[in-house]
């Protein structure tokens, strides 16, 4: 028997809650990955890191946040906390990986493709390991052409974001960029529970159990003060409070004198106006 789904419960509340977590981890990972750019070296694994980190917990919570809305009518929904905690670990890892080859590689090139990528099948298997963590009276069924296209397009929009963070540009870019890394990600969410198909085995009798959203708020208490956090860092100068600008001024170098050298033809032009006041000599005496 074939599961009635439902992935709307609470109207567009859930979607559009989840899209700003989205958004969230975007915009803090995307300003963490292209500050690394801009400070010395020693910094940049701790930028990309803490990038890394914020994007994965932002795609993490928005999966839950949509899912808090998720439901199959004839049976109630467990989560099993392992699995679902193994799934966030998975989304910072991967997108860490594809982070940091952009990172140290530049956003270009083969090191575009192969950091979006990774990237893009972290946040696709975040996306599928979180739901094999789901436990119900029934199979999860997927049709595999529609998944090909959700993980086709986590990996677009992987690479785009990437491609923005490496363009080093102001903070309006990088909100700009996590408005489309936020929408592309809840396409792919989207796009993958459309995939899905619920077969119930009619085992248990059919049991209120507790909602989805009982089960699955303390479980994103962790990931949201993580973004919380991450973002009140990132409301400082992190040029200021974490590192400098890898570039050294000019007279700030060893061996460079501090002011500009005064140039000697100056003494030249000097020599004309006393050539003309000795022609002018004869009258000085008259003076005195």
């Amino acid at each position: 028997m074939q599961g009635t789904i439902d992935g709307f419960s609470y109207g567009l509340v859930t979607p559009l809650v989840a899209y700003l977590m989205a958004c969230l981890g975007g915009a803090l990972g995307l300003r963490c990955t292209t500050r690394s750019m801009l400070v010395s070296q020693s910094w940049r694994p701790g930028w990309l890191a803490l990038g890394s980190a914020a994007i994965g917990s932002g795609i993490w919570t928005m999966h839950f946040v949509a899912m808090m809305g998720f439901t199959v009518k004839e049976t109630p929904i467990h989560y099993d906390k392992p699995m679902t905690f193994a799934s966030l670990a998975v989304a910072i890892v991967m997108v860490g990986v594809g982070i940091f080859i952009v990172g140290y590689k530049g956003a270009s090139g083969a090191a575009l493709f192969t950091g979006g990528t990774i990237t893009g099948l972290g946040i696709a298997s975040m996306h599928y390991l979180g739901m094999a963590g789901m436990r119900l009276d029934g199979k999860l069924e997927y049709n595999t052409f529609t998944v090909a296209v959700s993980v086709a397009i986590a990996m677009v929009a992987a690479t785009a974001a990437l491609w923005a963070a490496g363009q080093v540009r102001g903070l309006m870019w990088s909100v700009g960029a996590s408005l489309v890394m936020g929408l592309a990600v809840s396409g792919m969410h989207y796009t993958g529970m459309a995939a899905l198909s619920v077969h119930l085995h009619g085992t248990e009798a059919p049991s209120a159990g507790d909602s989805p959203a009982a089960l699955l708020a303390p479980m994103m208490i962790g990931p949201l003060a993580f973004l919380l956090l991450a973002g009140a860092v990132m409301l400082f100068d992190p040029k200021m409070v974490m590192g400098k600008p890898a570039g050294v001024p000019v007279e700030h170098k060893p061996g460079v004198p501090a002011h500009a050298t005064v140039p000697h033809p100056t003494r030249r032009p000097s020599l004309r106006p006393r050539r003309a006041l000795g022609q002018r000599g004869p009258r000085t005496p008259q003076n005195h």
